[in-house]
């Protein structure tokens, strides 16, 4: 069993987790800041879910002024320029937005499924999580890419598949390695599972790993012009 302090702590680190993400719908959805880029307004709050009030702040700081509603109260034109780094940041949590509902589904699915490979969960995992983060990622980004374009259905998903593929990989190699800290060190003698809160704070801690894993990738994507700068 985990040791109780570990517990609470989880317990804290996703709840608020969980109010950070409500609190970006609330504004998003019930105060009317609605997002030009539409697939924004699903990336922000699921970003919440592991970077927490980081995330918060960001939504705040470079995704509101995105929105008609705060130019209009500022009466400008067009929102304030972004750094570089923030332009990145936004590019990577768009990637781990797909990423994190991904390993969420497939998590919840390998354990109701009670899949194992060799004696254990975590190849099941593996390929789940990266199937199910291929496709929502794919088609986040989908959303993006067609639209800013003009492009079609294949087209869209072509592009989006080129600007995605590589960013999605290098997150999921970040979480992948830390997941299997937690398998074969941390958690060797007794495993965690999906239904134990311990398990999702580790795996928001693996999905900070993977967001700096992503985050080469995303500089060389946006710099080619493969991926949109968002």
């Amino acid at each position: 069993m985990s040791p109780p302090w570990l517990v609470t702590l989880s317990w804290f680190a996703l709840t608020l987790a969980v109010l950070c993400a409500l609190l970006i719908l609330a504004d998003i959805y019930l105060r009317g800041y609605r997002q030009r880029m539409k697939v924004m307004e699903a990336v922000w709050p699921v970003t919440a879910l592991y970077l927490g009030p980081l995330a918060v702040w960001m939504y705040w700081r470079y995704g509101r002024p995105q929105t008609q509603r705060w130019l209009d109260e500022r009466k400008r034109q067009n929102p304030p320029d972004k750094p570089g780094w923030a332009t990145t940041a936004i590019g990577v949590s768009h990637c781990g937005a797909g990423c994190t509902l991904g390993d969420i589904i497939a998590e919840f699915a390998v354990f109701a499924l009670a899949l194992e490979l060799f004696g254990r969960a975590l190849l099941p995992e593996y390929i789940g999580d990266y199937i199910a983060a291929l496709a929502l990622g794919i088609l986040f980004q989908y959303f993006a890419i067609a639209p800013m374009r003009g492009l079609g259905v294949r087209a869209g998903l072509t592009a989006a598949a080129k600007a995605d593929v590589l960013s999605l990989t290098a997150f999921e190699v970040g979480l992948f390695g830390w997941m299997a800290l937690m398998a074969f060190v941390f958690f060797a003698a007794h495993p965690l599972h999906p239904n134990s809160p311990v398990y999702w704070f580790l795996m928001q801690i693996g999905m900070i790993i993977g967001f700096a894993t992503a985050w080469p990738a995303n500089v060389w994507l946006i710099r080619r012009g493969i991926k949109e700068a968002m």
